[in-house]
């Protein structure tokens, strides 16, 4: 059997890997596109090189652009590497705009596809992701679960059973993976920091272009960081719009985009998260590190009703939420298939629709 892998961002690529790994155990033959819809090459260099990542067999270099045009260039570019390649499958992963055009172009080639993270849903269609997500799973021919709800979340939209596998959460195969390599990294040694510090991330356009909300979620960590560390490694879109609205951070320390080693160890031994990214939803949930989500919403509420996320709508609350976990910690519980075998279920799930 053939797959191809379809790889765009940085948080495609913790979930490729374990998969990759599982597929050459299998013997298979698989091709790696990677669409360059991701920001900064070096980094998704550093990224293949951490998680063992070969080096793409093609790399599409779409670029930043708008999402009507980065999804058109990687459907034009993708289309004669599918003729080319032919594969049996088409993998494509969460909710970037690479899954979705991938799945658009293989579908109208008659090629399967299998979406790897299924069935999650945020029910706010204001986030393109949300999009992606729907139209990917209109789509795929195979639909791999991270968790039983969004197996059940399939099943009401009418997706036939037969369709459906849940194979658990092939981030947390990497987390599993990786988490040795990311302790000896000595990455939290380097800065200088210890196990008591807040980890902060934030990208998301509905919290970042807004210079209002962003000066309060500003005035929450500057508040934090007068009583502990809050180390912020930034993506260099949220550190544009700092500076454009002039909002200042005090002492929060303020790092370039680090690779996943190095976030790795400072998110296992932190006092805390707050983010509006997916992915770390996932990590601190499965690392027991109680996580402060800044939205209204989650397409991953099973880190809320079984981990340790919570959801923060007003962020001026947020230094607030966090002091007060000195008194009480949320006590959540691993998830069903978060286990570090995601990837193998996967291919068992192929496999059997090859029979």
């Amino acid at each position: 059997m053939r797959l191809l892998h379809i790889a765009g961002a940085r948080p495609n690529f913790p979930k490729l890997a374990p998969v990759h790994r599982a597929v050459c155990i299998a013997g298979w033959e698989q091709v790696i596109v990677h669409t360059g819809q991701h920001y900064d090459l070096a980094m998704s260099e550093q990224f293949f090189e951490q998680l063992g990542i070969p080096t793409p067999d093609e790399n599409l270099e779409v670029g930043s652009a708008s999402h009507a045009v980065q999804t058109a260039r990687v459907m034009e570019r993708l289309e004669p590497v599918l003729v080319d390649r032919r594969p049996d499958w088409v993998l494509v992963y969460g909710d970037v705009n690479s899954t979705v055009a991938a799945a658009l172009a293989a579908s109208k080639l008659g090629i399967r596809v299998a979406h790897v993270e299924a069935g999650l849903r945020s029910y706010d269609r204001a986030m393109p992701e949300e999009i992606n997500r729907i139209v990917t799973d209109r789509l795929a021919d195979l639909l791999l679960t991270p968790s039983r709800d969004a197996s059940e979340t399939l099943k009401r939209e009418g997706e036939p059973d037969e369709e459906i596998a849940f194979v658990g959460n092939v981030m947390i195969d990497t987390l599993v993976h990786a988490l040795p390599a990311a302790r000896a990294s000595g990455f939290r040694s380097q800065l200088g920091v210890g196990d008591g510090a807040v980890v902060v991330t934030l990208h998301r356009p509905s919290n970042v272009d807004d210079p209002v909300r962003l000066g309060r979620i500003a005035a929450g960590l500057r508040q934090l960081a007068t009583t502990r560390p809050v180390v912020f490694p930034a993506h260099p879109r949220t550190r544009q719009r700092l500076a454009a609205a002039g909002i200042d951070l005090g002492e929060v320390l303020v790092l370039d985009p680090i690779g996943y080693f190095a976030m790795l160890d400072l998110v296992q031994s932190a006092f805390a998260v707050v983010t509006d990214s997916g992915g770390l939803q996932e990590e601190t949930t499965a690392l027991g590190i109680p996580c402060f989500t800044l939205r209204d919403n989650t397409e991953r509420p099973v880190t809320v009703t079984e981990g340790t996320n919570v959801l923060v709508r007003d962020p001026s609350a947020v230094a607030g939420l966090v002091s007060e976990l000195t008194q009480r910690k949320p006590q959540g519980r691993i998830p069903e298939g978060w286990d570090g075998h995601a990837a193998e279920r996967i291919v068992q799930a192929l496999a059997e629709r090859d029979r």
